[in-house]
């Protein structure tokens, strides 16, 4: 199965990735504008041809909803409760300059690399998938390949999607999502856990119109600091702890802690750019690793309202605006850290505050792994790497896998992928890394295959 794996990466998968990395699909959350654009049904389109010219035994459909991203779906054909492989097709935005030579929509590979926008976050997932289908023969029982285009923007479009097409998934009883990753490229990686997500965007008037700070300055309330001031009410500015308890879980459960323990020893820098001479916010690898496993951490992502420096005049302005991602620990009722999170940001000033809050992600933890899936991981990793896979939590958010969860509750998990170090699925360079997207597809392909599954 290897060779056929291979085989099928470097001929026909290559060519194709390379053109979906060229389209700007970006998530609705980057371009509200995104239905008239066309790119994500772009996308869906190319995706859908790739698939059809692979096998076209497969049903392989774009399913519309009114107002909704499109949803490309892949079925066998076959009986009962189907084996579900997940995926998505929308991209963040490119975030930043990127390295000469590179750019986020011109694919470049370098070695095992190869670089752009959405190659190893997601856009490899449905090539991986229906790669596996076929070296698989189809897959024993029936299998649905599912890759959504809303998932950057929390999946708002998802569970419309689930509903209509509620009687044609029935019961999963697998579910395979290839949109998580680890901590090397040296060994497949089990993800046991994510962390939720609250994304908001506030913004502080005080003013109809800027005017002269020697006029307003001492007088008018500067909006940035009544800004401040309310984000100081859910983190401490200084240390970078998050002060409200709606948004902090019970603890990590001990078999987590001794798995961060032993990663620990073997992984103990951070794999973070940082700067020379940048102290993190914690010295120890096993705190460093909880912090970004199951801790909760506070980012201002964007701003409105403030003039690039050299045209900042000495203007008292009318309003600031922020955009801040907060990770919430995988056991935060996200719903109810969510109505927190909006009671924290207020002001007696009597500025107008205005707060649009996206969906709420749901943090997830998996159930226990059974032993046939562990004994087929172990098999491909070894195989792949020379050495057994191994697990980890990981600091993004799936909101599938939650929602999936609480639907079917008996339904197993395998949350697995290709990001790793370097990868820098949401900044400047991202990067697959095809080794380990060769695996990760062998994995499934085996996966498909067995009769124990």
């Amino acid at each position: 199965m290897t060779s056929l794996v291979d085989e099928a990466w470097d001929e026909r998968v290559l060519p194709a990735l390379c053109e979906y990395t060229r389209l700007p699909c970006l998530s609705p959350a980057f371009d509200p504008d995104w239905a008239r654009r066309g790119a994500i049904m772009e996308a869906a389109r190319l995706l859908e041809s790739w698939v059809r010219q692979q096998d076209p035994t497969l049903k392989t459909e774009i399913v519309e909803l009114p107002g909704r991203t499109p949803l490309l779906l892949v079925d066998n054909g076959a009986n009962g409760d189907p084996i579900v492989v997940y995926g998505h097709m929308d991209k963040q935005p490119p975030l930043g300059e990127w390295r000469q030579g590179l750019g986020p929509y011109e694919p470049v590979r370098e070695g095992d690399l190869l670089y752009g926008r959405g190659t190893a976050d997601d856009g490899y997932a449905t090539f991986a998938a229906v790669t596996a289908l076929a070296a698989a023969d189809g897959g024993r029982g029936r299998v649905l390949v599912l890759i959504e285009a809303s998932e950057e923007s929390g999946s708002p479009d998802l569970l419309a999607h689930l509903e209509n097409l509620k009687e044609r998934i029935g019961t999963p009883r697998l579910v395979l999502c290839l949109d998580s990753g680890g901590l090397s490229y040296d060994r497949l990686w089990l993800t046991t856990s994510l962390r939720g997500n609250l994304v908001a965007t506030v913004r502080v008037d005080v003013l109809t119109e800027g005017i002269h700070s020697g006029q307003g300055g001492g007088v008018v309330p500067s909006s940035f600091r009544i800004l401040r001031r309310m984000l100081s009410g859910i983190e401490d500015e200084a240390t970078g702890r998050i002060l409200l308890p709606e948004l902090l879980g019970a603890g990590i459960p001990e078999a987590h802690r001794s798995n961060l323990v032993a990663l620990a020893s073997e992984f103990p820098d951070s794999a973070a750019p940082v700067v020379d001479g940048l102290k993190l916010l914690a010295e120890d690898p096993v705190e460093r690793l909880a912090a970004r496993t199951w801790g909760a951490a506070l980012e201002v992502t964007g701003a409105a309202g403030l003039p690039a420096p050299r045209e900042g005049g000495n203007v008292l302005r009318p309003s600031t605006t922020l955009k801040f991602s907060l990770r919430l620990p995988p056991d935060v009722d996200a719903e109810r850290a969510c109505d927190a999170v909006i009671s924290a940001l207020r002001t007696d000033e009597g500025a107008h505050v205005t707060i649009d809050m996206e969906a709420a992600a749901q943090g997830w933890i998996a159930p226990p792994l059974d032993p046939a899936l562990a004994a087929t991981l172990e098999r491909v990793s070894v195989e792949r790497f020379g050495r057994p896979h191994a697990s980890v939590g990981e600091g993004g958010s799936i909101p599938f896998l939650a929602d999936l969860q609480r639907g079917f509750p008996g339904t197993r998990f395998v949350a697995t992928g290709v990001l790793g170090p370097h990868s820098n699925a949401h900044g400047p360079n991202e990067s697959l890394h095809l080794p380990m997207a060769k695996a990760v597809t062998q994995a499934v392909a085996e996966i498909l295959q067995s009769t124990e599954v």
